[in-house]
């Protein structure tokens, strides 16, 4: 069998590991409707310039901000958690003493992450159209869009294996992983909206990460406004092959002693 078909089928299998266990694949689907509602209902009654002259009503604005946070749950938040999980339960190492090669497991999960982030930003995206009138891209820009999600799911799949070198066991695990991703998310405009007001110091914190970056291309993507830029997805990309490259270096398939 070659590598392909037994990437193919690892994806299969993991497929079938997470929808076998529905209250993880609920709230996976279910959290970011849930916050889209939320934050529409305390926030989205008006408008935000994100851009001079760019003004958007604040209910669409985070129907691509929810897609974003979604991509990023599923892709580094639920792979980061679960892989630790998985170390310190033995799965991994007995994973690793099979036949099957080591990069063919994880590169099975990280697909299965890419199908779960496409089947995440539809939902939420039809979500949007149906309840708050939002418009979707279309023709070139939807090429864009769906650029910025694959390149997304894979480089922040990539920082949640690389993030599990530094959780020392499961017990940590949500709470190393929440603290690294949650400062990020209020930083880069995604649970409060960035405008043209927002202190410049913000910004340039929030540049250096690859969540505001992804948060862009996806708005850019979606509206197409304020202007597309490829610097963005670029960015997101050079992040994840960063992470990769930790990750090939630091993942252990063993439990921490």
């Amino acid at each position: 069998m070659s590598d392909v078909e037994l990437t193919l089928r690892q994806v299969r299998y993991t497929n079938k590991e997470f929808w076998r266990n529905p209250g993880s694949a609920f709230f996976t689907f279910a959290f970011p409707l849930m916050f889209l509602v939320i934050f529409t209902a305390l926030l989205g009654s008006g408008t935000v310039e994100v851009a001079p002259g760019v003004i958007i009503k604040q209910s669409t604005y985070y129907v691509a901000a929810m897609s974003a946070f979604a991509v990023i749950t599923a892709a580094y938040t639920n792979i980061a958690i679960g892989m630790v999980f998985q170390r310190d339960a033995g799965i991994l190492k007995r994973t690793k003493g099979t036949p099957l090669p080591g990069w063919v497991y994880l590169g099975g999960r990280v697909l299965h992450v890419l199908i779960i982030a496409v089947l995440l930003v539809l939902i939420t995206s039809a979500f949007g159209v149906v309840f708050y009138s939002a418009d979707v891209p279309t023709g070139t820009l939807l090429l864009k869009f769906a650029a910025v999600v694959v390149v997304g799911s894979m480089s922040f799949a990539a920082l949640g294996l690389a993030t599990t070198a530094i959780v020392p066991n499961a017990d940590a695990a949500p709470a190393v992983v929440n603290a690294i991703i949650l400062p990020l998310l209020f930083l880069s405009g995604i649970f409060i909206p960035f405008g043209v007001d927002t202190p410049e110091w913000i910004r340039t914190v929030a540049r250096i990460f690859p969540v505001k970056h992804f948060a862009d291309a996806m708005r850019a993507g979606f509206y197409g406004a304020p202007e597309f830029l490829w610097r963005d997805v670029l960015i997101v990309g050079i992040w994840g092959l960063a992470g990769l490259i930790l990750a090939v270096r630091f993942f252990a398939w063993e439990p921490r002693k």
